[in-house]
């Protein structure tokens, strides 16, 4: 692993420059980990920390692409019922990762809000009240005086909102990378510039990994792939429902304000960042390219596409007829579609900048002279109910998919990961019928309770 970066960086610095790794592959592993995300990484964390041979192979960079791309929010406040076990998990990792580490994930709790712009809005947060009063999540219903003393003169914008005092933020560009450390100083094996083509099996079960460097010896295998995964398990004959939405994302000069947490509105959401700016998003408009993908998943998706029906932006154009000419299979001995795109990179939304610029200063008034310094963008990818898959796939004995965390897989990485890892090792610590594949095929009800 070799992309650390620094905070006097550009974000993109994360995912450029040299993506090879020194390391040697090995030849045999307990467990290897199929992608570099917060999601890996933090599962070959809690494998090392148990003992076990792990070993992780990623194509390009660590955090390279939507685990370096996100907001940033650590947050508990508006999850789906069903996650929050594992967010309550992650919030404690968070909390004691770098003192138990002595390396730094750049966490910081600063509480999260969510904005009303209207008393019908502010009621629509009572369930979310109800649920967070079950959980003994410390979340109150603010008003709009409340609001000044929390962000000051943007508070002229909003009726009140709720406020999670407890939640926090990270670095998305530093935290990935730190956990990364911390698993390699465990004795866990990461190996950028290392895609992995395939599998092997024996007798049934998985038995080998075939990257571009080699094939590794293993009984068990975590696809945690991100975005790909869907595209890597369909050439294994596994049928695995995700689409990929993009999201644009800025960040701000240094400013000082009153604002120290991050903050949901539906023109800007904004989370301070720890060289001093902002991170910038639109609060209400991802863009979804349709592919052949689309169209044979739509079925499942109808209830996300109602639910997010205001933020979604459609367009066809190239990206369809790329994954229409895409191989379905390839011979593991040659140069596989994960060697030719080493690096999901897709460009900013103009337009959706553009907005971001101008509705900056009207919402955040004390940040009117803020300039925007970078910008990027990431592919989200999602699931038919907005929840993750987090399962043994029982067609391949030994091999895993974790994949499809909808935007939430930052915040909930660290406690993914520990969940993931007691999974690996037959030790539960967390009922995970909720998050089977299976779900999208046994006639299971696609229920919507949280969005992107």
């Amino acid at each position: 692993m070799n992309n650390m970066t620094s905070f006097n960086q550009n974000v993109s610095s994360t995912w450029s420059g040299d993506f090879e790794s020194p390391i040697k592959l090995p030849e045999t592993a307990d467990v290897v980990i199929i992608g570099g995300g917060i999601i890996g990484v933090s599962t070959a964390y809690f494998l090392a920390k148990e003992g076990i041979k792990v070993c992780l192979c990623e194509k390009g960079y660590i955090s390279g692409e939507q685990s370096g791309r996100n907001w940033g929010f650590v947050r508990m406040q508006g999850r789906d019922e069903r996650e929050i076990p594992m967010v309550l998990e992650s919030q404690k990792i968070w909390r004691q990762f770098s003192s138990e580490t002595d390396i730094d994930t750049g966490y910081v709790e600063g509480g999260c809000l969510f904005t009303a712009n209207d008393e019908k809005e502010l009621q629509s947060f009572q369930p979310w009240l109800e649920l967070a009063k079950k959980y003994d999540i410390q979340t109150e219903l603010v008003d709009q005086k409340t609001l000044r003393n929390e962000v000051g003169l943007a508070s002229n914008n909003w009726v009140g909102g709720i406020l999670t005092k407890t939640d926090g933020r990270a670095e998305p560009q530093k935290a990935t990378l730190a956990i990364a450390k911390a698993a390699e100083k465990l004795g866990a094996i990461i190996i950028t510039g290392c895609s992995v083509r395939g599998i092997e099996t024996s007798g049934g079960s998985l038995s080998k990994v075939i990257t571009e460097k080699g094939s590794i010896d293993t009984s068990t295998a975590l696809c945690a792939a991100g975005a790909w995964s869907s595209y890597f398990c369909r050439s294994l004959g596994i049928s695995v429902p995700q689409l990929k939405v993009k999201g644009t994302v800025a960040r701000t000069n240094p400013v000082e304000t009153k604002i120290n947490g991050t903050i949901f509105d539906k023109k800007i959401s904004i989370r301070k960042r720890h060289d001093g700016g902002y991170t910038l998003a639109h609060g209400s408009t991802f863009d979804h390219s349709i592919t052949p993908s689309t169209l044979y998943y739509t079925p499942k998706y109808i209830p996300a596409l109602i639910n997010e029906f205001n933020v979604l932006k459609l367009s066809i154009g190239v990206d369809f007829i790329d994954e229409l000419n895409a191989p379905k299979k390839w011979d593991l001995d040659k140069e596989s579609p994960f060697e030719k795109n080493r690096v999901l990179n897709p460009k900013p939304n103009k337009k959706t900048i553009a907005q971001i610029k101008k509705q900056l200063g009207e919402v955040y008034p004390e940040l009117k002279d803020a300039d925007i310094v970078e910008s990027w963008a990431g592919m989200v990818e999602t699931t038919p109910d907005v929840v993750p898959v987090i399962s043994h796939i029982d067609q391949i004995p030994g091999f895993y998919l974790s994949t499809g965390f909808s935007g939430h897989g930052f915040g909930i990485g660290p406690g993914a990961g520990s969940t993931i890892s007691k999974m690996i090792l037959n030790k539960p610590t967390i009922d995970l019928q909720e998050f089977r594949l299976g779900r999208f095929f046994d006639g299971s009800p696609i229920r919507i309770e949280a969005g992107i």
